[in-house]
């Protein structure tokens, strides 16, 4: 191995042994840092996934779950930035399986009750609180009747 791959495969390496890194990322890590050489950088990614210090399936359920549980991020979202990131399909499916559907609705009901603080008084504040949970990527279905019942009126006005 030549010893500039030999030195960025050690510095990625070091990289991806203290967070997940997705094959995509690491490649253009590695573009950047070999000066665009393609097929040494491709010697540095297939070294690094037989290494296991790179795993799409395990990179894609840790997004997933940070995602979800953090920034309340939906289904659909992830599975698009997922994609986007050059994540398999395959893996981006099982990353979405390991999200626990309790915990998600829950958070999804809680940035909407904070989201909703700020929408109450807008005449469209509840076609606002439809777009806001579908842009952070959560299906209408789920939504509407939570929507329905954040927004009811309380009785005491």
């Amino acid at each position: 191995m030549e010893e500039q791959v030999k030195q960025v495969l050690d510095a990625l390496e070091a990289q991806c042994a203290k967070r997940e890194y997705c094959t995509a990322d690491v490649r253009r890590k590695a573009l950047e840092r070999l000066g665009y050489d393609s097929a040494a950088a491709e010697e540095v990614v297939g070294a690094l996934v037989a290494g296991r210090f790179v795993d799409d399936r395990r990179y894609a359920a840790a997004f997933a779950r940070e995602k979800s549980s953090l920034a309340g991020w939906g289904p659909v979202k992830i599975r698009t930035t997922l994609l986007a990131r050059g994540v398999s399909r395959e893996d981006a499916l099982a990353a979405l399986e390991e999200i626990d559907p309790e915990r998600a609705a829950a958070k999804l009901e809680k940035v909407l009750e904070a989201k909703w603080r700020t929408l109450q008084d807008d005449p469209q504040g509840r076609l606002k609180l439809i777009r806001f949970a579908l842009s952070r990527g959560y299906d209408y279905e789920p939504v509407r009747p939570l929507v329905e019942r954040i927004t009811r009126p309380t009785p005491e006005g």
